[in-house]
C-alpha cells in the first residue's frame, strides 16, 4: 500500500488549497478514505472520511462548510479542497487508509496559513 499526497504550501488567511492523495497497492475503490492533520504540539486528529463510492462523506466539526472530501476511483486519487483558511489549519496534513487490519499513512503534505 501506498498513499502520497501532494498540494501542500503557503497560503494566506481566507485563501484556499486542493490536496491530492494518489494511492496504489490495494483495490481503492473498495475502501474508505480519510484525511487527518497533525499541528505542531498536537496529536493528529481526523480532518475527513469519504466512503468507497464516494457518495458518503463526513467531517470534523471545525472543517464544515470549510473543507471537501472527494475521490476519483478511475484514478485512485482522494482530494482535499480546503477553502477559507485560517492559520489555525496551518498543519501536516495526511492521507489515510485502513487496510488489511491496520492503518497505512502518507508521508504528508505541509500546509501553512499564514500572511
Amino acid at each position: 500500500v501506498q498513499l502520497v499526497e501532494s498540494g501542500g504550501g503557503l497560503v494566506q488567511p481566507g485563501g484556499s488549497l486542493r490536496l491530492s492523495c494518489a494511492a496504489s497497492g490495494f483495490t481503492f475503490s473498495g475502501y474508505v478514505m480519510s484525511w487527518y492533520r497533525q499541528a505542531p504540539g498536537k496529536e493528529r486528529e481526523w480532518v475527513a472520511r469519504i466512503n468507497s463510492a464516494g457518495g458518503s462523506t463526513a467531517y470534523a466539526d471545525s472543517m464544515k462548510g470549510r473543507f471537501t472530501i472527494s475521490r476519483d476511483n478511475a484514478k485512485n486519487t482522494v482530494y482535499l479542497q480546503m477553502n477559507s483558511l485560517k492559520p489555525e489549519d496551518t498543519a501536516v496534513y495526511y492521507c489515510n487508509v485502513w487496510y488489511g487490519g491496520r492503518h497505512y499513512w502518507g508521508q504528508g503534505a505541509q500546509v501553512t496559513v499564514s500572511s
